[in-house]
């Protein structure tokens, strides 16, 4: 089933650790119109603009999934409102800041980028997209003390 021009239903449920695990990952109708809207609104003009595959690690994940991902209760994955990304050659935080300076989102993360690494593709971008609420809330997760803290605004 395709949820945009660039993008399935398939690749935004896909999980290793569903399979691994032999947890169910199938959205209901609700959960396929919240991915149908991700990709419209954030995944497929991300790719149109940089002209590049889109890697998805991580979209929808159902509660025993999330559960067993480590993921927050209240994870808008979940809902299929988010989705954890990257585009192979391009830097996170450059695509972190294109979807800031021309996307209306719910909330996006730069999480775990090293600035003045040697990977300029360190992490993943994580975005979500809930019409309701579109309160672009900009973050960067990075680990301190081995705990995930958030800081406010991409810091790269």
């Amino acid at each position: 089933m395709n949820l945009s021009k660039n993008f399935t239903l398939n690749e935004l449920t896909k999980s290793e650790t569903a399979i691994r695990l032999d947890i169910d990952n199938t959205p209901n109708q609700e959960q396929i119109e919240s991915l149908r809207l991700l990709c419209e609104n954030i995944l497929q003009p991300v790719r149109d603009h940089f002209g590049k595959p889109v890697k998805i690690s991580s979209g929808f994940r159902c509660s025993a999934l999330n559960q067993a991902a480590g993921g927050s209760a209240t994870s808008d994955h979940c809902k299929g409102q988010a989705c954890d990304f990257e585009i192979d050659g391009v830097p996170n935080p450059e695509l972190a800041e294109w979807i800031e300076a021309n996307l209306k989102y719910t909330q996006l993360i730069l999480e775990f980028w090293v600035p003045g690494g040697d990977d300029p593709n360190a992490g993943w971008v994580h975005c979500s997209y809930s019409p309701s609420n579109l309160k672009a809330q900009s973050l960067t997760a990075t680990k301190v003390a081995g705990k995930t803290t958030y800081l406010n605004g991409l810091v790269a």
